[in-house]
């Protein structure tokens, strides 16, 4: 890739890294070749329709990589990857990864508006769906996708993967410090920045997690988040369970009713949820209508967990609760089993590498006091150093010498342990989905019934945060709340991103000075609502 597309660590820092053991020089190729070398005949994932040993999971690869190669599909192509929890999945990006063609993670829940920028964006090759999940008509928005993609040369569904042509000799694989996918930020601008990942570092991060983690042959480990986000992926997730030579099991959807059946069935030991859909299990009456025993670790992040949840969790459960703090950039933080439980409940980790270099900043970029809340900065072995095609962005997220100004507001105890205190940046956590207000404000604003429109935060004790939207109508005929959230799906918007809550009022609370910036009048707005 060329500059403008990634941002390579200087050579010093490289130097460092490998010298230190953290990057290998494997490729996922390799990496593919060592689990299954080393766990052929054990299960490697299951779902609703398959299981499948580490040995099939890695023939249906190499067959899809040949037909994708086959079909034209080169080393450096991008192809969006959208599916849910199912097992063709990992069949998907095995088949890439041998090709030498990068995934770009795209999430369930995005539609067309997503979808068609990271299609043009990346100039996509081709596009990978499910025809339908959740009720939703993936076949419908690939075809309104393809329209407005020119470079988009395929459009193909799992159901069609054992119909591709057969192929030849497959490509040697990248290096393994070129990059290997792209996965989405949860970043303030609307749509996602895409992050470069390679195989050094990328499965550097991988292993550390398995090892933290303590993961092992025996650990079965429930993906009850969309598979593609990075703490489903990596923290350990499902790569660190293979690395491990677990068991992957494929969960449809969080909700008790059906997470609770798969972890009896399959003695899961293991998972990841954000801090909504942990509340929901413990509030469940179906905790006792199944055998949860097996349960050994729920891990909570994407969002803070507050402690006095934690603290809920063994007796609701039965398990233990590990907090996780981290983000796709990089960065990752977990408690640990020798953690003290103050510790374990009260923050969200410390980092995985002693070379995870942390400032926490005060707003004139002075590091404050310990224990005093700050920005956190970071730089290490697993954290980027520039975003994909994005020169000007990348200006303003990373400093001079190549700290990545996370946005987030922590506190950083004497044990290097991280208390996340909040965000710098403007935007929105519902439940660990992030929503930038400004870009539901623009599309809010296309409505032909809106003068005005901000949206806020506010607190909630389930999701963490919810939207509302504000609007004042252009004329005597104020758009309903149905009708604007009918508009906005009519645009494309992810569900997620649909205001909790719509307010139409007359005019927006005047701040202090008078006209001021838009972070300050959803600031003032946030205010006048939790009166």
């Amino acid at each position: 890739m060329t500059g403008a597309e990634f941002t390579p660590w200087p050579p010093e820092f490289a130097e460092r890294y490998r010298a230190a053991g953290y990057w290998q020089g494997q490729n996922f190729p390799q990496w593919l070749d060592e689990i299954t070398a080393k766990y052929g005949d054990r299960l490697a994932v299951c779902d609703e329709r398959n299981r499948w040993t580490y040995r099939e999971l890695d023939e249906r690869a190499r067959r899809t990589a040949r037909g994708l190669h086959a079909l034209g599909i080169v080393p450096g192509d991008r192809v969006v990857v959208q599916l849910p929890n199912v097992a063709e999945f990992l069949q998907v990006i095995f088949a890439l990864f041998r090709l030498g063609a990068l995934p770009v993670f795209a999430l369930p829940a995005h539609r067309s508006q997503e979808i068609g920028y990271f299609c043009r964006f990346t100039e996509a090759a081709a596009y990978v769906i499910a025809e339908r999940h959740a009720g939703f008509d993936y076949r419908a928005l690939a075809e309104q996708v393809r329209a407005d993609c020119p470079a988009l040369r395929h459009v193909l569904a799992i159901s069609e993967l054992d119909e591709l042509p057969e192929g030849g000799p497959l490509p040697q694989g990248p290096a393994a410090g070129e990059v290997a996918f792209l996965q989405l930020s949860g970043g303030s601008t609307g749509v996602p920045k895409l992050i470069p990942r390679t195989a050094d570092d990328y499965l550097y991060s991988v292993r550390d997690s398995a090892a933290i983690c303590g993961l092992n042959t025996g650990t079965s480990y429930l993906v009850s988040l969309p598979v593609a986000h990075n703490f489903a992926m990596s923290s350990p997730g499902v790569l660190g369970v293979l690395h491990a030579g677990g068991r992957v099991v494929m969960c449809p959807a969080p909700s008790p009713d059906t997470a609770f059946p798969l972890i009896e069935r399959e003695r899961v030991t293991i998972t990841g949820v954000v801090p909504p859909v942990a509340l929901a299990w413990m509030a469940s009456s179906a905790r006792d209508q199944h055998d949860l025993s097996s349960l050994d670790v729920l891990q909570v992040g994407g969002a803070k967990f507050a402690r006095e949840a934690a603290v809920r969790v063994r007796e609701a459960l039965g398990c233990r609760v590990q907090q996780v703090f981290g983000m796709a950039e990089g960065l990752v933080n977990y408690t640990r089993d020798e953690d003290p439980e103050e510790v374990v409940h009260g923050s969200q980790g410390r980092p995985i590498s002693v070379d995870d270099e942390i400032r926490v900043l005060d707003p004139a970029g002075n590091e404050v006091a310990p224990g005093e809340p700050g920005e956190l900065l970071t730089r290490g072995p697993y954290t980027i150093r520039g975003y994909y095609r994005a020169e000007e962005h990348n200006a303003l997220a990373f400093t001079e010498d190549g700290f990545y100004r996370t946005g987030d507001v922590v506190r950083r105890l004497g044990s290097g342990h991280l208390v996340v205190e909040g965000r710098v940046k403007d935007q929105i956590n519902r439940g660990g989905e992030k929503v930038a207000p400004e870009e539901v404000e623009n599309h809010l604003l296309a409505h032909e019934s809106v003068h005005d429109a901000a949206v806020v935060a506010v607190p909630d004790t389930y999701l963490g945060e919810r939207t509302c939207a504000f609007v004042i109508p252009s004329g005597q005929d104020a758009p309903t709340a149905a009708q604007l959230r009918a508009f906005l799906r009519e645009r494309g918007l992810a569900g997620y991103k649909i205001p909790d809550r719509i307010e139409v009022v007359e005019s927006f609370p005047h701040t202090g000075v008078g006209k001021t910036s838009r972070r300050d009048l959803r600031r003032v707005l946030t205010e006048h609502l939790t009166r």
